[in-house]
């Protein structure tokens, strides 16, 4: 018996990897965070399995439901939104299983960053503008803020920002940033990326308040940065004439030439 913890992607159903479907199909328990998982990716249950909503349960009743199915030599597929290296809460799933002897695997999924950059039709590292890509969150109920993790100390970086469960904290980001990258910095903001009622509002730190006023306190990411909005940055030494390099070598004198590759 295995359980097979699944990143389910950030909500379009065919954003779910193959492994992770084929996964899903041959386990006979699955159990799925039903405020963050769409319904489409449970039809790749096989017939007959037990389906369940985590959401309701404590880490005690879901390791206990899992133990259950240990003990029936079935597998579980443990679904969780987005990727699982991420705010998925696996950590401590894993932990306990490692405690009951009970085997796992961790399949990746698209993390819900990339959909939102997707949703913005957006490169989040662009030459000579940002290389970096910090993803972070600000404090909450379920989980504080390690010492010297800070917002401000992040954004004091330059970095791109992926800023995610704190759109209930919009007015402390923009406080937090603006002595630091400025009122005309772009900022976005991407409500449940890639599910239908998807919803993008762009604008800058000192406009990002007002634009999403009246939208919805959960599942949004913050994206700041000035790759968010500047159509001027070189291009690419990669796709370069004179770039140098294994695969298309510049010169016949290059050290690549006549590699074959």
């Amino acid at each position: 018996m295995t359980v097979h913890f699944i990143g389910a992607g950030p909500g379009a159903p065919d954003l779910l990897t193959l492994r992770g479907r084929d996964l899903i199909a041959a386990s006979p328990v699955c159990l799925y965070a039903g405020s963050l998982i769409p319904r489409a990716l449970l039809d790749h249950c096989p017939a007959g399995a037990r389906i369940v909503n985590s959401a309701p349960l404590t880490l005690d009743e879901i390791i206990a439901l899992i133990a259950e199915a240990d003990a029936a030599g079935q597998d579980v597929a443990r679904l969780h939104s987005g990727d699982l290296s991420v705010w998925s809460a696996m950590g401590e799933q894993i932990r306990r299983l490692k405690a009951l002897g009970i085997s796992y695997t961790v399949t990746p999924g698209v993390p819900s960053f990339a959909a939102a950059a997707a949703a913005l039709e957006a490169e989040l590292t662009l030459p000579g503008l940002g290389q970096s890509l910090i993803l972070t969150r600000t404090p909450g109920r379920a989980s504080a803020m390690p010492p010297g993790e800070t917002l401000a100390a992040f954004g004091a970086t330059g970095a791109t920002l992926a800023i995610h469960l704190s759109i209930h904290n919009l007015p402390q980001v923009v406080a937090d940033l603006v002595p630091l990258h400025g009122p005309d910095c772009p900022a976005a903001i991407i409500w449940r990326a890639s599910w239908p009622d998807q919803r993008v509002v762009r604008g800058t730190l000192a406009t990002i308040e007002g634009l999403a006023a009246g939208g919805p306190e959960r599942t949004a990411i913050i994206l700041v940065g000035s790759v968010l909005g500047d159509t001027d940055f070189a291009e690419s030494q990669l796709y370069a004439p004179g770039y140098d390099r294994r695969f298309r070598p510049a010169t016949a004198d290059s050290p690549f030439a006549g590699s074959g590759e």
